[in-house]
C-alpha cells in the first residue's frame, strides 16, 4: 500500500525518524550511565515497545492496568504501572500478572494502596515491587517527600508481600519550561528532595536502588542527579508541536534533540471559498487540550483552525497558498500522546510506502461484563 491509498483521517509514523529517535535516547542513556523504562502511555502500540526494549531499555512503563496487561501479554518485561489504582479489581488484575510469571512493579503513594495491594498479593501468595511514588511538585498524586514517604516505608515494610525497590518522581509541570536553563534549574531543584528521601531509605535498610523520573523535556537534565536514575520518557519516540515549543540545549535554542515522526494524514474535501478550505480531520482527529494547533508539515503558509467533530479549517497566513481540493497533507500533532489515543492503528511508512500496520492497543479502560 502507498501513502495515497491510506484512507483519512490516519495516523502515520515516519519508521526512519522513529528509529533515529529511539537509537538517539538509548545512545544518551548509555553515555550518561542511567537507565531507561520509557513511556508507553505514549504509543500504546506493542511493535514500538519491542524495539525500545531491543535498543537496551530495562522495561516499559505504563499509565494503565490495561496498558501493563497487553504489554506483559506479549512478554515484555519489567513493566512498571507508574499511576495509582485504589480499585480492588484492577490491583487483583495487576497481581494475577505477577502471579502468572509477568514481571511487574507498582508505583505507590498512599495507605490505601499500600493495604489493597499487600492484601491482594498475600492472598495470591507472591511477593510484587513497589516505588514508592512522590509528589514532588505537580500535586497530582503521591506521597510529600521525608517523613511522610518514610512512614509509609515503614507500613511497607512490615507487609512480607511488597519490596521497596526505589522511589517515583515525575515533575510533569517542569517538562515544559521554556529554555533549557531554566527548565534545568527548576527541575534539578525540585527533584532533590526524591533524592534524599531515595537516600535516607537505603539507611533504614531498604533496598531502595533507583530514582524513576524524566519526561523527554528533561532526559538530559535528570540524568546528572546523583544517584542511579531510570527515565521514564514516552513522547521522544513521536514528538509535537507543544515540545518543539520548548528550546532545546544548544545554540540556536532549538528543541530538535529528537524529530517529528508522528504526523495525521488528511484530505482537503472542500475549496468552496477563495479565503479557506476544509479538510477532513477535526477535534476527533487531533488532541484539543494544549493551545497549540496542528502545523502541516510540508504545506507552510497555513493556519490550521478546529471547525467540528470531522472537520479542520485552513487559511493562507505569511503569504501561504491554500492546497486544492483533493490534496494530501500531513499535520504534526499539538500533543502526540491524546492523539494517539484518538485511532486503533497506525501506518509504519518507509518513504511513501506502508511497510506495515501497527495496532494501538488498550486505549480504554473498559473490560466485558460477567
Amino acid at each position: 500500500m502507498s501513502r495515497d491509498e491510506i484512507p483519512t483521517p490516519a495516523l502515520l509514523v515516519d519508521l526512519d525518524l522513529l528509529e533515529a529517535n529511539i537509537a538517539a535516547m538509548a545512545a544518551h542513556c548509555r553515555k550518561t550511565g542511567c537507565f531507561l523504562r520509557p513511556h508507553a502511555k505514549t504509543h500504546k502500540c506493542l511493535e514500538i515497545a519491542r524495539r525500545q526494549i531491543a535498543a537496551g531499555a530495562r522495561g516499559i512503563s505504563t499509565a494503565t492496568v490495561s496498558e501493563a496487561e497487553a504489554m506483559v501479554a506479549t512478554g515484555i518485561r519489567g513493566v512498571l504501572l507508574t499511576s495509582p489504582i485504589v480499585d480492588a479489581g484492577k490491583i487483583r488484575r495487576m497481581v494475577e500478572l505477577a502471579r502468572n510469571g509477568g514481571e511487574v512493579m507498582l508505583a505507590v503513594g498512599h495507605h490505601l494502596e499500600v493495604t489493597l495491594l499487600a492484601e491482594a498479593a498475600e492472598a495470591a501468595g507472591v511477593q510484587i515491587d513497589v516505588l514508592l511514588d512522590l509528589d514532588v511538585a505537580d500535586r497530582r498524586f503521591g506521597i510529600q517527600p521525608g517523613e511522610p514517604a518514610f512512614e509509609l516505608a515503614r507500613e511497607i515494610g512490615r507487609h512480607r508481600s511488597l519490596n521497596i525497590r526505589g522511589v517515583q518522581a515525575y515533575y510533569g509541570l517542569g517538562s515544559h519550561i521554556q529554555g533549557f536553563e531554566a527548565r534545568k534549574k527548576a527541575s534539578l531543584e525540585t527533584m532533590m528532595p526524591a533524592v534524599e528521601t531515595l537516600n535516607e531509605l537505603r539507611r533504614m535498610g531498604f533496598d531502595a536502588q533507583f530514582l524513576s523520573a524524566g519526561s523527554s523535556g528533561t532526559y538530559n537534565i535528570d540524568c546528572e542527579l546523583p544517584v542511579e536514575v531510570e527515565l521514564q520518557c514516552g513522547s521522544y519516540v513521536f514528538m509535537d508541536v507543544d515540545y518543539k515549543s520548548i528550546g532545546g540545549q544548544g545554540d540556536d535554542g532549538a528543541y530538535d534533540d529528537f524529530k517529528r515522526s508522528l504526523t495525521v494524514l488528511t484530505t482537503v474535501v472542500s475549496a468552496t471559498h477563495c479565503d479557506v478550505v476544509s479538510v477532513d480531520a477535526g477535534i476527533k482527529s487531533f488532541s484539543t487540550e494544549t493551545a497549540f494547533r496542528p502545523e502541516a508539515k510540508d504545506w507552510p503558509g497555513l493556519k490550521y483552525e478546529f471547525f467540528g467533530d470531522e472537520f479542520g479549517r485552513l487559511r493562507p497566513v505569511d503569504g501561504g497558498e491554500l492546497p486544492p481540493i483533493g490534496k494530501r497533507l500531513e499535520f504534526y500533532t499539538p500533543h502526540c500522546d491524546p492523539t494517539v489515543n484518538l485511532y486503533d492503528r497506525i501506518y509504519a511508512m518507509r518513504g511513501d510506502v506502508v511497510e506495515d500496520v501497527w495496532e494501538i492497543v488498550a486505549r480504554k479502560e473498559s473490560r466485558p461484563l460477567r
